[in-house]
């Protein structure tokens, strides 16, 4: 029984040392990466299949909505509204939360507010009448 535990232990350390060195060696050749002309700034799911994203190629910013079928072209926006809006957000989640104000988890799963919300109109819909 402690032979298949140690087994089991240095097999789970060989396989992620092997994938520690992969990762490395793809790090260094640069794969999976961009060539640094298109990133993409901020995206945002719609739907199930549709997304619109914010993608910045090169000097120019562009608005993009995608579904599983196609991508279209929503609009360009000016490059610094965007800079100045990132910075806006950074702002905002690293100052210290106050009761009542919105903080670094607004908005994500993590979020007490929303789950709060959530289980209230879960109620509201649930109840009989």
């Amino acid at each position: 029984m402690t032979w298949m535990v140690i087994r089991l232990v240095l097999s789970l350390a060989f396989i992620g040392a092997v994938l520690w060195f992969a990762a490395r060696v793809a790090q260094k050749r640069g794969l999976g990466q961009g060539n640094g002309l298109i990133e993409v700034v901020a995206r945002q799911r719609m739907g199930r299949t549709s997304t619109v994203s914010v993608v910045r190629i090169a000097d120019r910013v562009l608005v993009v909505g995608s579904t599983e079928e196609q991508v279209t072209l929503l609009a360009e926006v000016d490059g610094d509204v965007v800079e100045e809006a990132i910075a806006e957000r950074r702002t905002a989640t690293t100052q210290p939360a106050v009761a009542g104000a919105p903080g670094a988890l607004a908005g994500s799963v993590f979020d007490r507010n929303g789950w709060t919300t959530f289980v209230s109109q879960l109620r509201e819909r649930t109840v009989r009448r």
